[in-house]
């Protein structure tokens, strides 16, 4: 098509909220004038992480799930919790998968362009200013998945913990899993007095990933991770003897900070640096694909793109919780095992999905009611 430099709508970052959004306007007929560019460094070319999530019908991303489960486990120290997710499938997707889709698909419209640079500023004048590492362009309106720079100096009291994380997908000789079944949560293996859990995919009978994830304030070196997956493989998984086929490292902000403020009538922030990870599980797919159908209806109906992304109750609930875990973070393992062991599957599905209804709510506070809870529920009013 032919190049550019000014543009309705500017999208910057080809990560998980850029694509999705440049997905939905690019099949919305009301959108087929408007002119789009999307503003990315990286060719989006390697597998660099994967998402999971759950659903109960089919949907648009089926064609590229890379394996789903009927069933789950979350094992503590004190009992294991076997769940049937019916009528859910918990499935997952390779960013790459997803990469390569949303660009085969974004790449037939001509409205649509792919531009390869670093985005150095973003300056709201008449228009939207963005001036990369090589030229200049213009929009009425940008979309900016970067995470702001203030939000590392948190000078606000908000609360943030960090889900970081690395896993092996391994390949064994002999038939080891159980490709109907993940393993959501492990917590017989830690690091400490700290939430950590271990997390298990299986691909086949012979391969899964094999995930070491925390839930803390800090990061831990490299080798910390590698550590405790050789350990759980060995001791818990009884394997001695496989191949590694993939690595991927991931550090995802789990926070209450209010990304909004950065929003304005031309500029909305989206994805991480938008704050549509949810900020009590890390969970952000099927968030980001409601978030990005409202930012669609906003801007057909002429109402500023970010209006209604949120939902203050939800944002309460993940407030006590981050204030529980950054206050005693040991009691990661005790929470995770209320929620699963006092509550169907289903409705924890429907209350991380902000779908469930108030019972439901107050059915899973009861469950985790403690002093510490108690605390962090006055501390957070």
């Amino acid at each position: 098509m032919t190049q550019h430099s000014d543009f309705d709508f500017i999208i910057i970052g080809n990560g998980l909220a850029g694509l999705q959004l440049a997905l939905k306007l690019a099949t919305d007929k009301h959108f087929d004038k408007k002119t789009i560019a999307l503003i990315d460094p990286s060719q989006k070319s390697t597998n660099d992480k994967t998402w999971s999530f759950w659903e109960t019908e089919p949907s648009q991303w089926d064609a590229i799930i890379h394996q789903s489960w009927t069933k789950a486990t979350v094992i503590s120290s004190k009992k294991t919790i076997d769940l049937n997710l019916h009528p859910y499938n918990y499935k997952t997707i390779r960013a790459l998968d997803f990469y390569t889709e949303a660009k085969a698909q974004l790449k037939q419209r001509d409205n649509i362009q792919f531009i390869l640079e670093s985005v150095n500023s973003v300056i709201e004048k008449d228009n939207v200013v963005v001036t990369t590492n090589r030229n200049s362009y213009t929009a009425s309106h940008v979309f900016d998945s970067r995470i702001p720079e203030d939000f590392s100096t948190q000078n606000d009291n908000s609360i943030s913990i960090i889900q970081h994380f690395k896993g092996y997908i391994i390949k064994t000789i002999d038939d080891t899993f159980d490709n109907n079944k993940i393993t959501m949560m492990d917590y017989r293996l830690k690091d400490g007095n700290q939430t950590t859990f271990t997390y298990v995919l299986p691909f086949s009978k012979k391969e899964a990933l094999v995930e070491f994830t925390y839930f803390t304030e800090h990061t831990v070196d490299d080798h910390v991770y590698d550590k405790f997956i050789k350990t759980y493989i060995k001791e818990f998984l009884k394997i001695d003897s496989y191949s590694i086929l993939e690595t991927e490292t991931g550090q995802i902000p789990m926070t209450n900070y209010n990304f909004s403020k950065f929003n304005t009538n031309k500029i909305t922030k989206i994805g991480t640096g938008g704050g549509w990870v949810k900020g009590s599980t890390g969970y952000s797919f099927k968030h980001t694909e409601k978030k990005v159908s409202i930012i669609i209806d906003n801007l057909k109906y002429g109402r500023i793109p970010s209006q209604g992304l949120f939902r203050r109750k939800y944002r309460f609930y993940d407030k006590v919780f981050l204030k529980v875990l950054k206050d005693e973070n040991h009691k990661g393992e005790w929470i995770f095992e209320s929620f699963y062991a006092k509550n169907t599957v289903q409705t924890m599905f429907r209350f991380l999905d902000e779908e469930s209804t108030f019972r439901e709510e107050l059915k899973i506070m009861m469950s985790l009611f403690s002093w510490s809870f108690i605390k962090a529920f006055f501390k957070t009013l």
